[in-house]
């Protein structure tokens, strides 16, 4: 019996160009489900709560007040919370779908060989790219919204010590401290350059790196002992869907935040 193990999703047919893979598969199962939950869901809720309402408005509620310790003020946290809990549950949703028995079980014929129709959602670099850079654009939005066009610009190709040098050496005056200043504060602008284009690693490496290796080491257990063996490993896998989770909107959270305070640190 072979072990397969793919970094790349399996593409199962294509729609002209667009190659439809496993893991696209499973989350648009997984945003249908969602969506029709959340309909039901809505429909249902009353004005005297019941147990299940209970509990949602209950976890709602904490996530909000959550959200808004870390961003600061309600007119933030209202404005975020939306997009952050719906991030959240995606993420989580779609780490805790790997659990489901009998996906691996599940396949299709292709011409290279059988293809498991279901893969982890947050396996698959490509998704969890593509939901870091909205992260990643939407601080940005919110960075130069703060600190207008030229300020956001000026974070990052800061010139202004450099001039101010060069407007004393046309009046005589040559202080080296000025331009060793300026000199500072534009590799600093260049560094944040650097940051920015770091943030888009850790969000999506970090998620990505620990679902593909619980998923690795969930499938490698599961081939060398298929019984009792695997169980630490899938309690621990599910430890590890919910944290990673958390951890991706945390630090969409403290990132944003940080954009969003440009204009009190520099005033």
């Amino acid at each position: 019996m072979k072990l397969n193990i793919s970094l790349s999703p399996e593409v199962i047919f294509n729609i002209g160009w667009f190659p439809v893979t496993n893991s696209f598969i499973w989350l648009l199962a997984l945003s249908l489900f969602l969506m029709i939950a959340t309909i039901i869901i809505g429909g249902r809720l009353k004005m005297v709560p019941g147990g299940i309402q209970n509990l949602i408005e209950l976890i709602i509620e904490g996530a909000y007040s959550f959200t808004e310790s870390i961003i600061g003020t309600k007119k933030k946290a209202r404005r975020i919370f939306p997009l952050i809990f719906t991030m959240f549950l995606l993420i989580v949703f779609a780490n805790l779908a790997t659990f489901i028995p009998g996906q691996a079980a599940v396949s299709v014929a292709r011409e290279n060989g059988t293809v498991p129709l279901f893969r982890a959602i947050m396996a698959d670099y490509g998704l969890v790219f593509v939901m870091t850079m909205i992260t990643i654009i939407l601080i940005q939005i919110v960075a130069i919204a703060v600190s207008g066009p030229f300020g956001y610009i000026g974070r990052f190709i800061n010139l202004s010590g450099i001039k101010k040098f060069f407007k004393g050496a046309a009046k005589g005056e040559f202080k080296f401290g000025v331009l060793a200043q300026g000199f500072l504060d534009f590799f600093l602008g260049i560094m944040d350059i650097v940051g920015e284009v770091a943030k888009i690693i850790s969000l999506s490496f970090r998620l990505f790196g620990n679902m593909f290796a619980g998923e690795v080491l969930g499938a490698v257990i599961l081939f060398l002992a298929p019984f009792f063996v695997p169980l630490p490993f899938l309690f621990l896998g599910l430890l590890t869907a919910i944290v990673q989770a958390f951890v991706f909107v945390v630090l969409t959270l403290i990132f944003v935040s940080m954009a969003s305070e440009l204009d009190e640190s520099a005033a």
